[in-house]
């Protein structure tokens, strides 16, 4: 069970009702007008999972600190926009998508409320937060979505992870090289991988071509994303898998942090 920090059952009941009321009964407007600003839109069923989705971020942030954003509006533009904006990028065709460091569910949960056709697989290191992952997919009822605690690197040496996914996203702050040494291994060829950066990435890129090519990517791709409430210069870096990813890749973990390709 999770761990209470302070709160007596009765004030944390009372919050979490309020919580609910706010965020079940809402529409998102602040999500749909972002959503329509990219030219995207979800049915209203999917508006829904998101809301009791946000109920219960905010409800279990008050124990586990899993997120420093805090105000239900701000939920809807920085978490649920930002994303969901991954629409823009994510091939028609993909079926299988792994969402490295998922944290409190972001971009994956989100994504696959917005596309049930593809099935998610969340992977955290941190056990208190794959908790609240499941917990969050039993509550929706999400078959499309899974949680794993472990790292990428070592899923990228598993021959069942190892080169089986259509999609690996990342909204983690790290550079592309490392980043890239955690998405690349997962994918098949012509695979995804999307990263979620800001402002001017051309220098990050230049200095990561060495590890996407070793690794088996193409030439990077930038999407600029802009929509109310985002931050200027938010954009997206796609690297597509053209090659399979030599096998003593990804190294062991912490390496591609402390020593990038």
């Amino acid at each position: 069970m999770p761990r209470r920090y302070g709160h007596s059952a009765a004030l944390l009941h009372c919050w979490g009702r309020r919580i609910a009321t706010q965020g079940v009964d809402g529409d998102l407007p602040l999500l749909a007008r972002g959503l329509a600003a990219l030219g995207l839109a979800l049915q209203p069923q999917q508006v829904t999972l998101l809301a009791r989705y946000r109920a219960l971020l905010l409800e279990w942030n008050q124990r586990l600190n899993l997120t420093a954003v805090t105000d239900p509006a701000e939920v809807e533009v920085r978490h649920f926009l930002d994303a969901l904006s991954a629409l823009l990028v994510l091939p028609p065709e993909a079926r299988a998508l792994v969402d490295l460091g998922a944290g409190a569910g972001l971009p994956g949960l989100s994504l696959a409320i917005a596309r049930p056709a593809i099935h998610v697989t969340l992977v955290d290191s941190a056990r208190k937060k794959v908790r609240f992952l499941d917990h969050v997919i039993a509550n929706l009822a999400l078959s499309n979505a899974r949680a794993l605690w472990g790292r990428a690197e070592e899923l990228g040496q598993q021959a069942e992870h190892r080169e089986r996914y259509d999609v690996a996203t990342a909204r983690a702050v790290a550079e592309v090289a490392v980043l890239a040494e955690y998405a690349l291994p997962l994918l098949r060829i012509g695979g995804a991988a999307i990263f979620w950066k800001h402002g001017d990435v051309r220098a990050e890129l230049e200095g990561a071509r060495h590890a996407i090519t070793v690794l088996g990517g193409g030439a990077p791709a930038v999407h600029p994303v802009r929509a109310p409430g985002l931050p200027e210069g938010r954009c997206l870096v796609v690297v597509r898998k053209e090659r399979p990813t030599p096998q003593a890749y990804p190294r062991r973990p912490g390496v591609a942090t402390k020593r990038p390709l």
